[in-house]
C-alpha cells in the first residue's frame, strides 16, 4: 500500500491522503473576497485528490494584505462569501483548510504579473506596519513600527479571522509565520531591532508570535487540528535559523500545535538559497526527529515516486505541493496511477481513468 495515500489522522480529523495543496496567492480577490477564479482553482485541487486543500495567505485585516487583490477573512460577509468554496471542497471528499495571515512590512505591493512594486498610499496602497521601521527593500516603504496597541489589535484580529475560519467550515487553520510576513519578522534579527519585550532575544522575538499562536489555539475547537508554516532558515548568516526554528517549534508543539509547515526564506530579497528538488525537506526532517511533531515537507517536490519516498521514510507526515498542483490539478489522480493505488476518482471523469 502506498503511504502517500494514507490516511493522516490529526486530533479527531482523519485527512484522506498526505498530498496538500500548497498555500498559493492568486492575487485575483475583490475587496478580499473569493470569486470564479477562487472556486475553479480550489474545486479543482479538490476534484483532483488532494487530501488538503490550503488557502492562500487570508489577510486578517485589509492593511495585512500582500496586494490590494488578496483574499481576506477580516468581516462576516468574508466569511460566509467562503462558505460554498468551503462546502464543495468537502464534498469532493478532500480536507479545506485556511491559512491566517498579515503581511507586516511586505504588505501593499502589485501583483507579481504586474511587477510586484510597492504601492504608495497615494495609489491604492496604505503604510505597511512592522516590528520595526526597515523597508523590504530601498524601493519599498519605511514600515511604521507597532506598538504594543497595535499587537493586541492584531491578536484580536487573528483571534476573530479564527472564528469566522470555524464559521466558514475550515477543519484545519494554519498561521503564517513564514516567507518575511510579520510573524517571521518579530521572529528574525534581520528584521526585528526592537528594544522591549518583543526584541532582541530569541526568548523576546518569540513573544509575540507565540502569543498569537495560543490565542489562535485557544480560539479553534479542541478536537481540531492547527498548522503553524515556518522559515525553518532565512539562508542568511545572523538571521533566523534551524537552532531556532527548533525551539520555536518546541514552544509551538507545547501550545497545542500539531503540524508544522516547513518552508524557508522569503525575510530578505538577496538570500542565497539552495534551490534543488527536496531541498526544503530535510528542515521538515530534523524538526520531526528532534520534536516528535507531524511536518509538511514542501519545495520543488514533483515526482509521485519522490513524495511516496518522503513519507514511507518518515522524512515528514504530509507533502505540501505547489506549483506541480499549478499545472495539473489532478496529480494527486495521477500519482496513484503511477504508484499503482487504486483511489476513488470522481464519477464524472471514470471515463478518462485508464
Amino acid at each position: 500500500m502506498s503511504q502517500l495515500f494514507s490516511t493522516l489522522k490529526l486530533r479527531d480529523l482523519t485527512i484522506p491522503n498526505r498530498i496538500f495543496v500548497s498555500p498559493m496567492c492568486q492575487y485575483s480577490s475583490s475587496n478580499g473576497k473569493p470569486n470564479n477564479w477562487h472556486f475553479v482553482h480550489y474545486g479543482s485541487r479538490a476534484v483532483g485528490g488532494a487530501g488538503l486543500v490550503i488557502t492562500e495567505a487570508m489577510a486578517i485585516t485589509p492593511e495585512g494584505r500582500i496586494s490590494p487583490e488578496d483574499l481576506g477573512i477580516w468581516s462576516n460577509e468574508h466569511a460566509e462569501a467562503l462558505i460554498p468554496l468551503v462546502d464543495f471542497i468537502k464534498a469532493q471528499g478532500s480536507t479545506a483548510g485556511i491559512q491566517l495571515a498579515h503581511a507586516g512590512r511586505k504588505a501593499a505591493t502589485e501583483a507579481p504579473w504586474l511587477g510586484g512594486k510597492p504601492l504608495a498610499p497615494n495609489n491604492r496602497g496604505w503604510q505597511p506596519l512592522a516590528p520595526s521601521p526597515i523597508p523590504f527593500t530601498a524601493g519599498h516603504q519605511t514600515p511604521r513600527e507597532a506598538t504594543a496597541d497595535d499587537l493586541d489589535e492584531i491578536t484580536r484580529q487573528f483571534v476573530e479571522a479564527t472564528h469566522r475560519s470555524l464559521e466558514a467550515g475550515f477543519q484545519v487553520v494554519e498561521l503564517h509565520a513564514a516567507h518575511g510576513y510579520l510573524l517571521h519578522q518579530f521572529l528574525s534579527p534581520l528584521t526585528n531591532r526592537r528594544s522591549d519585550e518583543f526584541g532582541g532575544s530569541l526568548e523576546n522575538r518569540m513573544r509575540f508570535p507565540l502569543h498569537v499562536a495560543k490565542a489562535v489555539r485557544k480560539t479553534w475547537p479542541e478536537n481540531l487540528p492547527m498548522f503553524v508554516r515556518i522559515s525553518a532558515t532565512d539562508w542568511v548568516d545572523g538571521g533566523w535559523d534551524v537552532e531556532q526554528s527548533i525551539e520555536f517549534c518546541r514552544q509551538l508543539k507545547e501550545l497545542g500545535v500539531d503540524l508544522i509547515d516547513c518552508s524557508s526564506g522569503g525575510l530578505v530579497p538577496d538570500a542565497t538559497i539552495p534551490i534543488k528538488p527536496g531541498f526544503q525537506v530535510p528542515l521538515a526532517t530534523e524538526i520531526k526527529n528532534k520534536l516528535d511533531i507531524a511536518t509538511g515537507a514542501v519545495g520543488l517536490i514533483t515526482d509521485p515516486e519522490q513524495a511516496e519516498q518522503i513519507i514511507a521514510t518518515e522524512q515528514a507526515d504530509a507533502v505540501l505541493l505547489g506549483r506541480k498542483l499549478l499545472s495539473d490539478p489532478y496529480w494527486p489522480l495521477h500519482a496513484a496511477q503511477t504508484l499503482k493505488e487504486n483511489v476513488i476518482w470522481p464519477v464524472q471523469y471514470e471515463r478518462a481513468r485508464s
